[in-house]
C-alpha cells in the first residue's frame, strides 16, 4: 500500500497485520497497534490464541511494511524501542511477506534511491560475531544483516523470493 493509502482505521490496521505472514501464523495471530510514544504500550486490536503477533506497518514508515513476530522476537523489539538492551536467550522469527524497503547501496538491482526486499524472514539470537562477518547491504537481493533504527543488536533477513518494486505496489495494494 503506497504511503498515502497507509492504514489508519483499526479495521485497516488489522487487514493491513495480516498481510505480513502465512495463514498459519496470521488466522490466530494477536494483533497490535504501534505504541503512540517511544517505549510505551502496544494497544491490542485483536486477541489471538497462538504464540505469534502480527503489527501493521510503522505509522512513521514511508510504507506500509507489516510483520508478525514470535514471543521472542516481539520481546527484542519492544527492548530495542523502550531504550532497554534486549536480552535474547534463544532464536526469534519474523515474518514481512510485504517486504522491506531499504537504502539502495548496490544499485546492482535496479536504480534509484531504495530498494525493496521482497517477502522475506528474520532471524534474531543468533551469534553477534558471527552475524557481523555477513552481507550487510539489503539491496543486492541476498540474505543481509540488520539492525533497528539506532540499534547495534544485528539480526538475519533471508529473502524467500525476488520482488519486483511494480509487484510490491500493484500487489500489496490490491490485498487492501
Amino acid at each position: 500500500m503506497p504511503a498515502a493509502q497507509k492504514p489508519k482505521s483499526d479495521a485497516e490496521k488489522i487487514s493491513s497485520a495480516m498481510q505480513a505472514g502465512p495463514k498459519f501464523v496470521t488466522q490466530n495471530a494477536t494483533v497490535l497497534d504501534w505504541p503512540s510514544s517511544p517505549g510505551g504500550e502496544f494497544r491490542v486490536l485483536r486477541a489471538g490464541t497462538n504464540q505469534w503477533t502480527c503489527l501493521p506497518g510503522r505509522p512513521e514508515g514511508a510504507h506500509d511494511e507489516p510483520g508478525c513476530f514470535d514471543q521472542v522476537f516481539l520481546q527484542f523489539m519492544k527492548d530495542s524501542m523502550a531504550g532497554r538492551t534486549p536480552n535474547v536467550k534463544s532464536v526469534g522469527i519474523s515474518y514481512m511477506y510485504g517486504g522491506f524497503w531499504v537504502p539502495n547501496k548496490s544499485h546492482a538491482m535496479g536504480s534509484g534511491n531504495e530498494f525493496h526486499v521482497g517477502p522475506h524472514i528474520m532471524i534474531i539470537g543468533l551469534d553477534q560475531k558471527m552475524l557481523q562477518t555477513l552481507n550487510h547491504d539489503g539491496s543486492n537481493g541476498e540474505p543481509y544483516v540488520n539492525h533497528l533504527p539506532d540499534h547495534s543488536e544485528l539480526y538475519l533477513v533471508a529473502p524467500i523470493r525476488e520482488w519486483e518494486d511494480s509487484q510490491a505496489f500493484s500487489t500489496i495494494g490490491a490485498t487492501r
